[in-house]
């Protein structure tokens, strides 16, 4: 019989597994052995000095405990002969229903508009170092979708769809470190993703799945009875009763190709702002109050919210020891995202600051019915990229001019590579995202200290934090609302916001794809 026991340690002892086992043995009063304990869970205490681990175990005292059972994909069948489901998109979503659908026996048959994983990086380089933005292979198109290429955060409090642990060992099983399975705030990092993303289309593959890149859906066909086909790239129609459709937030065409086809679509709320870069020793010496950090100690982060004039001002996606990269998915538009590498050494901290946006707060585009939102959100884009030079330079003011609301004479340093212009956000955002931002940051610096500081870059803009359409379905079945075998599924369709909760929602479909057929 096990138990669970809590030990405090100073972060010296952290990953100090024979200390671990001392302690355990002490607070049972057996001498334990390495097999008979298994950690459950790693946090960090930073709300005393000095900052503590909290570790938490099960021990058994007389049995061995199994930390490394079977792997769930060793019982995957081959699904070469198995009834087909068709998936637009290879990103979470599309990626785990596809292993769900395998471990269903269904035959998953994908389609991204993207390059495969490895390949993007030539289309990555060309938007950072020469402003050339491909449209279909991009920092949020392509194998393994906008998570490929971030900070590869793990935590969601949406696991009630699907089995957050069945994730986090999937993820393992395809070569992410098993620290994911304990931390409290697992991440894998872009540089780790790569690999993690081409193992699992790998498996996909060998179990009789079937994988297809630069492959665009144009088209769809149905009828009173439900889905009858799709088009592929203009010109490669291809009959389909099933289709999952996980293309994520950024898919402005599919938007329109549904409307297009009366395809019943709804306008959604969402959250639009900057990215605001600050030193990440800055933000390591307040959170944890010792400078510097302790080499066992990660890259402090922090999570801020308040109210402004009845909307939410918040943190979003914030990037501990991270990069700013472009992530606009069409030429002629400026998008910032964050992103961090496994170690989490950049000597910058970011974070999205955004604004939440209803529908009601955009008469003026109620004339794109529901795309006012999407529509919204691309006028801020371009507005902002036609202040600049044609390039993907992003505008910047620091911190406290911003707040000022005066032209930066000089700029900080900040990790975005294409670099940064003195430009007027206080001015080009629209001014309820103004108004709201700049009472929203002197707040945070109330609540944080250093917070709001010079030292500290604005960036714009934020704005693909979620998706700005929905499509809606029906809760028991999965189903689009008014078509038979569609089935909406992760962030373009929103149902997500983010790597696991988009998994999450592809093992949801999957499991009501396997119903729909009895």
């Amino acid at each position: 019989m096990s138990e669970i026991i809590e030990i405090k340690v100073h972060p010296d002892f952290a990953f100090d597994a024979s200390r671990h086992l001392d302690l355990l043995s002490s607070a049972v009063g057996v001498k334990l052995k390495p097999d008979q304990i298994r950690m459950l869970k790693r946090s960090i205490d930073a709300r005393q000095k000095p900052v503590s681990y909290i570790l938490k175990f099960e021990v058994s005292k007389d049995a061995e405990i199994q930390i490394f059972p079977n792997r769930i994909i060793d019982d995957f069948p081959n699904v070469a002969m198995g009834k087909p489901v068709h998936i637009i998109g290879a990103g979470p979503a599309g990626y785990f229903a596809a292993l769900e659908l395998i471990s269903l026996g269904l035959k998953p048959i994908i389609y991204d508009r993207g390059k495969e994983v490895r390949a993007r990086r030539r289309d990555l380089k060309a938007i950072q170092q020469d402003g050339i933005v491909n449209p279909d292979s991009n920092y949020c198109f392509g194998e393994g979708g906008a998570g490929t290429y971030s900070d590869g955060k793990l935590y969601t409090r949406s696991n009630k769809r699907g089995d957050l642990q069945r994730v986090l060992k999937l993820l393992v099983e395809h070569h992410a470190t098993p620290d994911i399975l304990v931390d409290a705030h697992p991440h894998i990092g872009s540089n780790k993703l790569p690999q993690v993303v081409e193992e699992i289309r790998n498996t996909i593959v060998a179990h009789g799945g079937e994988i297809h890149f630069d492959s665009k859906l144009t088209d769809i066909h149905y009828d009173q009875s439900g889905i009858r086909s799709i088009e592929i790239n203009g010109d490669t129609n291809i009959s389909c009763q099933k289709l999952i459709l996980a293309t994520g937030h950024s898919a402005r065409d599919i938007y329109e190709l549904l409307w297009r086809r009366k395809v019943h679509i709804e306008s959604k709320a969402f959250a639009l702002g900057v990215r605001i870069e600050h030193p990440q020793s800055l933000i390591d010496s307040n959170q944890y109050r010792q400078s510097p950090r302790h080499l066992n100690l990660p890259a402090a982060s922090y999570s801020l919210v308040t109210q402004v004039d009845g909307r939410g001002v918040f943190s979003f996606c914030m990037c501990p020891g991270g990069l700013i990269v472009p992530a606009a998915t069409a030429p002629g538009e400026i998008v910032v995202n964050g992103m961090s590498m496994s170690r989490r050494d950049s000597p910058y901290a970011n974070s999205g600051i955004v604004v939440a946006v209803e529908k009601e707060d955009l008469k003026k585009f109620d004339q794109f019915g529901p795309l006012a939102t999407m529509k919204f959100q691309a006028s801020v884009e371009q507005n902002l990229f036609n202040h600049g030079d044609g390039s993907q330079k992003a505008p910047s003011m620091r911190l406290t001019d911003f707040v000022n609301g005066k032209m930066s004479n000089s700029l900080g340093s900040s990790s975005y590579i294409p670099g940064l212009f003195a430009g007027r956000l206080d001015q080009w955002l629209p001014p309820m995202i103004y108004q709201r931002l700049k009472s929203g940051v002197m707040d945070f610096g109330r609540k944080m200290k250093g917070y709001y500081t010079e030292e500290a870059m604005v960036v714009g803009t934020e704005s693909r934090t979620s998706s700005p359409v929905k499509i809606p379905r029906d809760s028991l079945t999965g189903q689009h609302v008014q078509i038979n075998g569609l089935f909406p599924c992760g962030e373009g369709a929103g149902y997500a916001g983010g790597i696991v909760s988009a998994a999450l929602d592809g093992q949801f479909i999957a499991k009501k794809v396997l119903e729909s057929f009895s």
